[in-house]
């Protein structure tokens, strides 16, 4: 790990010892931790980050966008209502809770819908990490015993959409996606609910 990717990865330290406070408890069968936040703050790179060093499954919710059916101007227009919350309910958060193994088809925005053979089956672990915006949606109750919001600012938020999509993809989600992700922030004090903020600066 080069020393920039260190100096970068520092910030995740408090998760790394927040976490492992939980899993001291042996009372605590199956962990459950999600990583909600703004777009372009790390949210996928803590995930990964917390993975390799703490052997943790993780889930992420951009593999539960809206199918083509779903996205009715109701849906649309619904605080936090551009997620497929029903089915991460149901194929992800349900069969953790269990115990049990998790199997689901990613949702692929290339092709609008899913690839018949595209089934993910994911073994049980003490430690499961759900990672992306939406993640602390009211609709899932509060399942998880460590919830963590990562921040950043405007200027550097637009900058990583700019470095990891594109002209056209930042304008989208300038126009878009980063108003219905800041109204269900807003809506659901996502941020103030946190048990721990991590800033990108």
């Amino acid at each position: 790990m080069s020393e920039v990717t260190d100096l970068k990865e520092r910030r995740f330290y408090p998760a790394v010892d927040a976490i492992e406070e939980l899993l001291r408890d042996p009372e605590e069968e199956i962990l459950m931790v999600a990583i909600d936040g703004k777009c372009g703050s790390g949210k996928t790179r803590l995930a990964e980050f917390l993975s390799r060093k703490l052997d943790a499954n993780v889930f992420h919710m951009d593999d539960f966008f809206l199918r083509p059916e779903q996205r009715t101007e109701e849906r649309m227009q619904e605080v936090g209502g551009n997620v497929d919350y029903e089915r991460f309910r149901e194929e992800v958060l349900i069969p953790l809770f269990y115990g049990d193994p998790v199997v689901y088809r990613p949702f692929r925005c290339s092709i609008m819908g899913f690839r018949p053979d595209d089934e993910i089956t994911i073994p049980p672990k003490r430690l499961n990490i759900i990672e992306g915006s939406y993640s602390q949606h009211p609709y899932f109750g509060n399942p998880y015993q460590l919830r963590i919001f990562m921040d950043i600012d405007e200027e550097t938020r637009r900058q990583h959409i700019f470095e990891r999509s594109g002209e056209e993809k930042l304008q989208d989600f300038i126009d878009k996606w980063i108003p219905k992700e800041d109204a269900y922030f807003e809506r659901y004090n996502i941020k103030e609910k946190s048990d721990l903020v991590i800033s990108w600066s």
